[in-house]
């Protein structure tokens, strides 16, 4: 204080400037603080977008329910998705909550569009995930939990669906612990009077909270228990809770050793105990309702402020930013009046209405207009602090997964700072978490998963090529996981997608959207090829053009292996040769021989497990870069023929679940599909699950069969799981299929 009273002596116009820039940095925090980034994971039909309807609706931000299966609801604004009534595109929404700023993102659920929750928790400082309260853990809440492990998000479960008859409590809490190895909290139990009105006792506050249907479930009451066996059964919990979070938290512990009892503990330091223990991760509270009943919202979203980070808590990678404006793209959709809009979260910094920003593959951008993200609708603001959402509109090269800066300078800077502080700490010999996000924070391209199918695409007229083509460029940087290729051997546009509903989608939306009527070829399985055996050989091509001679001679050999793609053979013999190829010329063949990977010789199938080494090149003096690369091309193209590939047909990983006296009939139909039979297990007390391994080459149409066979009573997923080899008929008739022939 008494140096402040110097500084204000000495200059007060320097000190003025001063304390604004103090208070401003205090607000700012203050603002991020009040800040709540989260993701809505869930499998497909838990009722993800019905509780994100119901948490809008209850902020005032809307004025109605929206009903999945009456196609209202606010984020699926897609006609698709209103169609199907399936989420099918990430929807950001922003909405108030007691005192906080929520800004969602409500995901999809199939499995076709497992990128656009990849993309989506890139953006997101914790998430939900939403249980069927009748199903438990299904096989996509399990690919989203990893999913969410790989970005180390804190989470919540929200087990829905509670009023039904056949919800079971606690069969998804010990699914949590035995599917997904962790450590769940209940921090509700449900309760049911004699007409099967489902109610929430509180474990923490020891009150029973009722809704009030009348009004929507806008107002619920919290009613004191009566000394009873309910009462005591919840002392019980409230006692087990606070012992598990005292082995995990010190404040809470000492607490609970000092006063020498449970029952003393005050409400307020359970729950700081319970968010200091969900932010590191190390448990995962537990709510309950129906969001089809609204049942149970408000208090979700209490728990949403209550025990997820805010921005400012996680991150601290980003640090090395300093002030200067750090932006993460994690989607761009297309509007028909507004253009491309870039979904950005702000890491750090402000980004203002026509700044000027460069991204990290070194494009500058300017920002025309800001806006609020609600789904399809959207509120202009003049700027906007870090740890928020925005949409920004006007960037028209920015893709999905890029890094936005306010200059290039400050891109490399951050990217010094940052390579300094992991060095200290490899120094200090401390465990550095932060290595892989740093590679994906600067990284350029984002991962994308391997197509499994694949259709050849026509225009209607050829007058509408340009449009097809255009459309296609703004779905494919819409969604990544679109693959657009163009086949030089038969002249066609090809399409690559995770699944039929992706690809029947994208064409809906052609259509929709474009006013573009395509056709589809035939969906093709995404078959991949190997070696069968280890091959060397020698090209040499001479040819002149345009007055030059080109010669280049070229030894190599292809061999099994799932690491390297392209490496030099460093014999004693070869060595000296190698060693006066220029670096330049070096990459210049490796980009050639790898090319040739992406097409087999026998169905056309990515050249995967294989690996092409150098052995000799001789270039002659002025040799084109583009004579080589192609010459290198061709002579992988013979090793791949001499010494022959074999297919690797996609397996998909399904579970089904049916009535005990249909199983052996659904058995029966998948041991003639070629499937791999792994468990049988109970579901309930009428059904049973299978968990199988099929060929995705013998499921075309199999959810239709499945219905037929159980007479409409069976349910299915399917997800991809890897890649397997095939026996001499069946890589036959895969070639005949490929060829059209079957």
């Amino acid at each position: 204080m008494k140096m402040l009273r110097c500084a204000w002596q000495n200059s007060p116009r320097q000190s003025n400037r001063w304390l604004w820039h103090l208070s401003n940095q205090i607000w700012k925090r203050s603002y991020s603080s009040k800040i709540r980034n989260i993701g809505i994971l869930a499998h497909i039909d838990a009722g993800k977008t019905t509780t994100t309807e119901r948490m809008l609706f209850y902020a005032g931000k809307t004025r109605a329910l929206g009903e999945v299966h009456r196609g209202n609801t606010v984020t699926d604004y897609l006609t698709q998705e209103r169609e199907r009534g399936i989420t099918i595109c990430s929807s950001a929404v922003t909405f108030p909550w007691n005192d906080h700023r929520i800004n969602l993102l409500d995901t999809p659920g199939h499995i076709d569009f497992t990128m656009e929750v990849e993309q989506s928790l890139y953006a997101v400082d914790g998430v939900v995930v939403v249980l069927d309260g009748t199903a438990g853990v299904e096989a996509q809440t399990v690919t989203v939990w990893s999913q969410a492990d790989k970005h180390k998000l804190p989470r919540l479960i929200f087990v829905n669906k509670m009023d039904r008859p056949d919800a079971d409590f606690e069969k998804c809490v010990g699914d949590l612990k035995d599917k997904l190895e962790t450590q769940p909290v209940c921090l509700q139990y449900p309760v049911k009077n004699e007409d099967g009105v489902l109610a929430i006792n509180d474990v923490i506050t020891l009150e029973r909270l009722s809704w009030q249907q009348k009004d929507l479930g806008r107002s619920y009451q919290n009613l004191k228990l009566e000394p009873s066996d309910d009462l005591r059964q919840l002392q019980e919990k409230r006692s087990e809770l606070i012992d598990q979070l005292s082995g995990l938290d010190d404040e809470l512990a000492d607490v609970v050793i000092s006063t020498e009892s449970f029952d003393k503990v005050d409400n307020a330091l359970i729950e700081r105990a319970l968010r200091r223990a969900t932010t590191q991760q190390k448990v995962v509270p537990v709510l309950l309702g129906s969001a089809y009943k609204n049942v149970g919202i408000q208090r979700l979203m209490d728990a949403v402020n209550s025990y997820l980070p805010a921005p400012e808590e996680r991150n601290q990678i980003y640090d090395c930013f300093g002030t200067e404006v750090a932006g993460k793209v994690f989607k761009i959709v297309h509007d028909k009046q507004r253009g491309p809009l870039t979904l950005v979260r702000i890491l750090r910094g402000e980004i203002k209405r026509g700044m000027r920003l460069i991204s990290a593959r070194g494009q500058a951008e300017v920002v025309s207009k800001l806006y609020e993200p609600l789904a399809d609708e959207y509120r202009e603001v003049s700027a906007v602090q870090s740890g928020d959402v925005v949409i920004c509109a006007g960037l028209k090269s920015t893709v999905t997964g890029d890094l936005l800066t306010s200059s290039q300078s400050a891109l490399k800077s951050a990217q010094k700072r940052l390579k300094q502080s992991l060095g200290n700490a490899a120094a200090k010999d401390e465990e550095d978490d932060e290595l892989d996000e740093s590679d994906e924070l600067f990284a350029i391209d984002p991962q994308i998963p391997d197509a499994v199918y694949f259709c050849s695409i026509e225009p209607p007229s050829v007058s509408s090529q340009t449009a097809m083509e255009h459309s296609l460029k703004q779905l494919q940087r819409e969604d990544p996981s679109l693959r657009v290729s163009y086949d030089s051997v038969t002249g066609q546009t090809v399409l690559g997608g995770m699944g039929e509903l992706h690809m029947d989608i994208i064409k809906s939306r052609i259509l929709s959207e474009y006013k573009i009527d395509v056709d589809l070829g035939p969906l093709q399985i995404a078959y991949k090829e190997t070696i069968e055996s280890p091959a060397v050989t020698t090209l040499s091509v001479e040819k002149e053009i345009a007055g030059s001679k080109q010669s280049v001679s070229i030894t190599l050999e292809v061999v099994k292996n799932q690491a390297e793609l392209f490496s030099l053979d460093k014999s004693p013999e070869n060595l000296p040769n190698l060693n006066t190829l220029r670096p330049r010329i070096l990459q210049v063949l490796r980009k050639g021989s790898i090319s040739a990977l992406e097409r087999g010789p026998r169905v056309g199938g990515q050249v995967v497990e294989t690996q092409i080494r150098l052995h000799n090149a001789t270039i002659g003096r002025g040799t084109a870069d583009s004579f080589v690369m192609a010459t290198a091309a061709q002579c992988v193209q013979k090793l791949l023929s001499t010494s022959g590939t074999r297919l690797l047909e996609p397996i998909m990983a399904l579970q089904i679940v049916a009535p005990s006296e249909r199983i052996s009939g659904i058995m029966a139909d998948l041991s003639r599909r070629r499937a791999l039979i792994n468990d049988v297990l109970p579901k309930g007390e009428r059904n049973k699950m299978i968990l199988v391994n099929a060929p995705l080459a013998e499921l075309s149409g199999y959810s239709s069969a499945l219905r037929t066979i159980s007479s409409g009573t069976a349910s299915m997923t399917m997800q991809p799981c890897g890649f397997s080899s095939m026996n001499s008929v069946d890589e036959s008739l895969a070639e005949r299929r490929a060829q059209g022939l079957e």
